[in-house]
Parts: C-alpha cells; structure tokens; sequence
C-alpha cells in the first residue's frame, strides 16, 4: 500500500505537466491558424486525443435561427448543417451555465436521460453513453460549444478530471475559432471591395466618353462609393442627329449597380435603331418590370438633339426636370414626366419636342440639387442655376468639370452620385 501510494503521486504530477504542455502547444498551434476549418480540425483532434474520446464535434450558434450548427465533426458521421435548438439537450445546458457539462450514462440513468437530445444518435447511427459538452467562450461571447461522446474505456464513462481538462481546452479553442472567424470575415470583406472595385471599373467603361473635339453633348459622374446607380449615354445617329440618355436606379450599393448597368446596356442597344423617345422608354420600362427587384425602379430622360431642325424630341420617366439656359440668361424646364421604369408594367411614355436655339441643356441627377452643406441646407435647382451661370462660357467638356469641382471644393456634403449631361446648341 505504501509504495503504490508513493508511486501514485509522480504519475499525476506527469499528467498535470503533460496536460500543460498540451494547453501549451495548442495556444500556440490554433494561434498560428487563420483558416476557419483548419482551426476547428486542428482543435477536435487535439482535444480527441487528450481526452481519449471516441468522437466529438463543434456546434457554433447560429444567431438568426437561434439554433447550434455543427460545422466539424471527428469519427462521427458528419453532421454537414445539422442544426439543434439552443434550449435543447446538453449543449443547451453548456450555454445556460457557461460550464462544461460532464453527462454520465444516458442510456441508464433517469435525470440524464431526460436531458439528452437523442435525435443526434438517430441521426448518425452513433449509440452514445457518456457526453463531455463545454462552451466556447471568447471575450465574454459564448460562439458555440465542444460536443465529446464516450471515452474509449470499458464503461465508455467521461470522469471528473475529464471535465476539468475539457473546460481547460475549450478556452483557447474558443480564441482560436474567434480569431479565425474574424480573418475570414476580413478577407470576405477585401475580396468582396476588390470585386465592387471591379464592377465600378466595368461600369466607368459603359458611360459615354467625352469628345476631345468640338461636341454638342458632353457629361460627368462622380459616385458617392466604388460603384454608381447613376449612368448616362450619348451617340452620334449621323446626319446632325445626337442621341442621350440619362438615368438614376434607386437605392445604393451593388443592386442598385447592377440594375445600372443592366439599365445601361439596354439603351445603348436600343438607341441605336430606336428613334422615337416615348418608344424607346415604353420598352425599357417593360424589360424592367420583367426582371428588377421589388421596390427598385429607375428615373430617365432620354431623347434626340437635331442640330439641322435645331429642335430636341425628349421623354421623361420619373426624372429631375432637364434645365435649358439661353444665351440671354433665362432658365426654363421641361416639367412633363411619366412614373420611373419598372413601377409599371403597362404605360405609354409621352413625349415633347422642344426648341432648341442659342441654349444649353442640362440634364442632372438629384444628387446635384441635394448635396448639403456643412449646415445641412441643400443646393437645390437654384443652387445649381448660380454654377451654371457661372461658368457657361467655358467649353461644353471643361464647363461639367468646373462646375463639379466647385461645388465639392465648397464644402458640400455628397451623400450621392453626381452626374450631369449638357448639351450645346451645335
């Protein structure tokens, strides 16, 4: 009795340095690991080993359904987004305690019987007799928890120590798929800025470059972010003719992009053998109502300058009422409009034919007329007008560029795409 009890002793104080050392080594492995599923097999394995289970799995919790999902699991059948309540069997209790939670034999005892989520056996065929199940818990968040099943001993029984190394594990485990979840949320998010920098490039390429030499038409947009919802177009039709368009998608962001240049290529495709204005929104307006998102629609004006008739056929769908400056120093508007593409399926487009003689025309968006000043007060159409008026003896091309670079250097505030298009009596 004497020497087994002296023996006893070194053998637990190896144990103990031994489980040191393994905490060690693993802070030290899952620190160096950034990739999400490498973290998450790095640690079961570490774990499996130490603790002599036969099979474990990490569920993390999925906030919107209010559920754990497993995403690891080790020598049992993968569980690929098998999903439990949070309230639900051991794991539930994990969570609810913020304590590891050591099971005894569920297959014979009545309280843990009454506890245990028996559906994951069905599930996989796996018969389980004793559950280890400690949450994960970094920087006071509980992401989930480690689910181990039955130490590989004759009673297949998880005991007291067990327990405590498993609460002792789980911490930098814990870190570990924190650290990886936040990397891999950062290089979703650099990959996904790469992209949009990369529909803003495309989309730069489908607005309508200015002429060098003398043109009647000339334009300008200046997105608020990386991508624009605003677009313009303009062509040359032969024969004195010119052809325009310009157009806002609502809302912001990607979607708004995407409509944009959907919006976009349809008029540059339709322009080009479609010579009446009202025709030419009546079919865009039904290929938008086919396939936009709810609640998105587009504004636009498009039309036809006649230099030879000196005259402009315009429709309008929705849009900023287009502004005309004579050489005499008046501003009129074109006020007649119908509702924006894609409110409608069904409606016929109006449109004018205005007389166009020793004037400018200015067609905007309303990020123009609504950018703010430090104040708070909006430029407004009148704002606008001032800036005009200002510059209008420049050329047409070096007239938009002024005239934007003025009101931003003026301390406006653009929460929008600014785009502007003008066109020169020729």
């Amino acid at each position: 009795m004497f020497f087994n009890s002296k023996k006893a002793e070194p053998i637990k104080e190896d144990s103990r340095i031994q489980d040191l050392a393994i905490i060690t080594q693993m802070n030290q492995d899952l620190a160096t690991s950034l990739d999400l599923n490498e973290t998450l097999q790095n640690a079961l394995e570490v774990i499996i080993k130490r603790i002599n289970a036969q099979a474990a799995n990490i569920f993390l919790i999925e906030e919107k359904k209010q559920v754990f999902q497993c995403i690891a699991s080790k020598h049992q059948s993968y569980l690929e987004d098998y999903e439990i309540p949070l309230t639900q069997g051991v794991m539930g209790k994990a969570i609810l305690q913020k304590k590891c939670i050591r099971v005894g034999d569920v297959r014979k005892d009545v309280r843990e019987i009454a506890e245990f989520y028996f559906d994951l056996d069905n599930k996989t065929n796996f018969t389980t007799y004793s559950v280890l199940c400690a949450p994960l818990i970094a920087a006071n968040e509980c992401i989930g928890v480690i689910h181990c099943l039955n130490k590989k001993t004759t009673n297949k029984l998880f005991e007291e120590n067990d327990r405590k190394l498993l609460e002792t594990l789980s911490t930098p485990a814990a870190l570990a798929i924190r650290n990886a979840r936040m990397a891999k949320e950062l290089i979703d998010k650099n990959r996904m800025q790469k992209e949009i920098e990369i529909v803003g490039e495309i989309q730069k390429t489908l607005l309508s470059q200015n002429k060098k030499e003398p043109f009647p038409i000339a334009g300008i947009n200046i997105p608020a972010k990386v991508v624009s919802g605003d677009f313009y177009n303009f062509s040359d039709l032969g024969d004195g003719k010119y052809g325009f368009g310009v157009a806002d998608v609502s809302g912001k962001g990607i979607k708004s992009s995407l409509l944009m240049s959907k919006a976009s290529s349809l008029y540059r495709c339709l322009s080009k053998t479609m010579f009446s204005a009202s025709d030419l929104l009546n079919l865009l307006n039904k290929e938008i109502c086919e396939t936009a998102a709810r609640g998105m629609f587009v504004t636009m004006v498009v039309g036809i300058y006649d230099s030879n008739k000196k005259e402009i056929l315009i429709s309008n769908a929705g849009h900023e009422p287009p502004l005309i400056y004579s050489k005499k120093g008046n501003f009129t508007n074109y006020t007649e409009a119908g509702p924006p593409l894609g409110i409608m399926s069904k409606i016929n487009y109006k449109e004018a034919t205005i007389p166009f003689s020793e004037s400018s025309m200015y067609i905007f968006t309303d990020g123009i007329t609504e950018i703010k000043d430090p104040n708070g007060e909006m430029l407004g159409t009148e704002g606008f007008q001032n800036y005009i008026k200002k510059y209008q003896s420049k050329l047409n091309n070096e007239r938009l560029n002024v005239i934007i670079e003025d009101i931003v250097k003026s301390g406006k505030i653009q929460k929008d795409d600014l785009t502007i298009v003008s066109i020169d009596e020729k």
